[in-house]
């Protein structure tokens, strides 16, 4: 950078930079440099966390307390997607471990299988890293009649 002084010419103490323009890819061709993309373990935890949801069978994320937190966060419109997500990540590789409940009557390993592929495929694709392992840990069924027990009564609140 030139160092200019109001009373003289540019100082010489550092070497100025090249003012060439800089140089945008045309259509068609790949912009290449050097850096390093840094993607923060929340983020992956996201991904795996989306991913988990979306597979039938199951009912929720994370354990008792994380759910319980998970509720008073439904209740202010904010949801934690990564709850019940546990990641441990690389330069290029992540372990994942997830906690559920299972609806009832589903099949156990076939949830815990279809997990693995789902969060495993997302974060491959979307994230770009390799996932070395998936660890799921099934806590509890939720039982349909779990709902009707949770809401209150009418005739109890009067």
């Amino acid at each position: 950078m030139d160092l200019i002084d109001s009373n003289g010419p540019a100082s010489t103490s550092k070497t100025p930079r090249s003012r060439a323009p800089i140089s945008l890819p045309l259509t068609g061709e790949s912009a290449t440099g050097t850096g390093k993309t840094v993607i923060n373990d929340g983020v992956v935890a996201k991904v795996a966390g989306i991913a988990a949801r979306e597979v039938s069978g199951v009912h929720a994320l994370g354990g008792g307390a994380a759910r319980a937190l998970g509720a008073i966060r439904e209740a202010m419109n904010s949801t934690d997607v990564s709850q019940g997500i546990s990641v441990e990540v690389g330069e290029t590789q992540v372990a994942v471990d997830v906690t559920i409940v299972a609806e009832y009557p589903v099949q156990l390993q076939q949830v815990a299988d279809d997990i693995r592929s789902s969060v495993i495929r997302a974060i491959e694709d979307l994230v770009g890293l390799e996932v070395t392992e998936v660890n799921v840990t099934i806590i509890d069924i939720h039982l349909p009649s779990d709902d009707a027990d949770a809401e209150p009564s009418k005739a109890a609140l009067r």
